[in-house]
């Protein structure tokens, strides 16, 4: 799991079914980002987006779900490249997979996309308002 304390969210999503008015989700989301505004990068307006349904699920008087894409997401993508790293080095398993036809090249562009994406990660949560 990822320590999202550790990461900005880019963007973030709320979505409600239930009898709720939406301007107090409205409000709440705006308090949660307001009060934790260095969570959030400041240089996409807007990054926070709510729904409402006002149906609640069977059996229930509400549900919510929450979505988030925060560059904490990084410190995850980094450990399983370390571990894939590890056993590739030993070509551990990979007989299973050039005996169904994969190619040892396609692990090799695997990883490099992984770094790449780790990288752009990174780059986002460093980023500021003058640098997009």
């Amino acid at each position: 799991a990822s320590d999202f304390r550790n990461g900005r969210y880019l963007t973030c999503s709320a979505i409600l079914c239930g009898k709720v008015a939406m301007k107090d989700v409205e409000d709440q989301m705006r308090n949660v980002q307001n009060k934790n505004s260095s969570y959030f990068v400041e240089w996409i307006p807007n990054n926070v987006q709510t729904a409402l349904c006002s149906i609640p699920p069977r059996g229930l008087k509400m549900s919510s779900t929450f979505v988030g894409n925060s560059t904490a997401i990084q410190e995850l993508f980094k450990r399983v490249g370390e571990q894939f790293t590890a056993m590739f080095r030993r070509k551990a398993f990979l007989h299973w997979y050039t005996g169904e036809g994969m190619d040892e090249m396609e692990f090799t562009e695997a990883e490099s996309n992984m770094n790449d994406l780790v990288s752009e990660y990174q780059q986002y949560q460093d980023a500021g308002v003058d640098e997009e």
